[in-house]
Formats: C-alpha cells, structure tokens, sequence
C-alpha cells in the first residue's frame, strides 16, 4: 500500500511540474510522434530552442548518435560542428551558457543540450539528447554525490529509484525539458542498430513543430 502511494505521490508531483510550464513541442518520426515540455526556469535554453525551431534548424534532422540505455542525440554531430569551427578563420566557437537547476535532472525522457569539454560546460547551439537511462541504485547516488560534490533532493532521488536514468551527467549537461507524452518512442529509437561509432545503421531522421494551445 506505501509503494502505490508513493507512486501516486510521484505522478502527481510529476504533473505539477510539466502543467505548470508554457512551452511544448511535437516530435515527428517514422517511429511515431512524442511530446516534449520545455522548462521556463532554463529559459535561455528555452528560447533558442524555439528560435531554432523557427529557423528550420531541426526540420528534416536526424538523431545521429544512438547509446541504448544511455542517450538518443540529434542535430549537428560533435564532429560537423568540431570541422566548422576549425575552419572558421575567427576561431569562433559559440556556445549558450550552462543553466543548471535542481528540478532539472537527468531522468527518463529528459531533454538535454549536447556540448564539449570546455570548462564552462556551455551547450553547443543545434545538438540536443534524450536520456533513455538505465536502473540507478540508491548506493549510486550516494557514491556520486560524494565524487560530483553536489545532492540530490527527495523528488530527484525518488524518481531515479523508481524510473532510472543518467545522474551522472547531472550539473555537467543543461537540462531544459522533457517528454511527456510518447516515451515509447524514444526508447524504440534508443534501440536501433548502430555502426561502432553509434551512428544508427539507418537513417533516423526527426522535424519539429511547436504546439500552439
């Protein structure tokens, strides 16, 4: 009876936090199509995703780099973007500015900003991810709040128990949304075939569409 209770305690807090945000996206695959909010308290996040959207950047991409049980990853790969800017005869290398918050955390479905390994941890401009994470034990959490020197809250913990995904990756990638209709989708994406640099065998293409309600 306590573990049900619980569970009903996580939906509802789960739907409190997706309601109360303003902006969703639709995601169109050949795999089927799944909903995703965008968080208002990440709003630089927010808002350059949706300009994105504006600009076509994402119509007709493709999630090039699938890691089951890890991330489904689209946009530009880090090897376009690491081939552009080294061409760039200004050496520029644009990033967005990380925006890290504590209801922002690597669950399942969660919407991330793809980056590399500058100090700021600044998200690349056109590169988003989907967690598609695995079990977390309680012993892990607590072996990555000492090493990462950070603490995971009651929702976050209880939502890991319960779901899974990559706590590893939290406070190092932005977090700006998540899925909330549709997670099927994205886990039978995480599924396909990929070559050994985790390029999906068969293209994957995907395009946007911001819903207006």
């Amino acid at each position: 009876m306590r573990k049900i209770t619980l569970i009903i305690a996580i939906v509802f807090i789960w739907m409190s936090n997706t309601n109360a945000q303003s902006k969703r996206l639709l995601f169109k695959t050949a795999f089927g199509e799944f909903k995703v909010v965008l968080y208002d308290f990440t709003p630089n996040h927010r808002d350059l995703m949706l300009k994105s959207i504006k600009d076509s950047v994402y119509q007709g991409a493709l999630f090039n780099r699938i890691i089951e049980n890890f991330v489904v990853q689209g946009g530009e790969h880090d090897i376009d973007i690491e081939k552009k800017e080294a061409a760039d005869p200004q050496h520029r290398k644009p990033r967005l500015a990380a925006e890290f918050d504590q209801r922002a955390f690597h669950k399942m479905g969660a919407l991330g900003a793809g980056r590399d390994g500058n100090p700021e941890k600044a998200s690349f401009l056109n590169q988003i991810y989907f967690v598609v994470g695995k079990k977390v034990s309680s012993a892990e959490l607590d072996g990555l709040e000492i090493k990462k020197g950070i603490k995971y809250g009651k929702e976050q913990r209880e939502e890991y128990l319960l779901r899974g995904g990559q706590p590893r990756l939290d406070q190092d990638f932005t977090v700006f949304g998540e899925i909330y209709q549709g997670l099927d989708v994205i886990l039978k994406i995480s599924r396909s075939k990929t070559d050994q640099q985790d390029f999906p065998l068969e293209k994957v293409p995907f395009s946007i569409v911001e819903i207006k309600e």
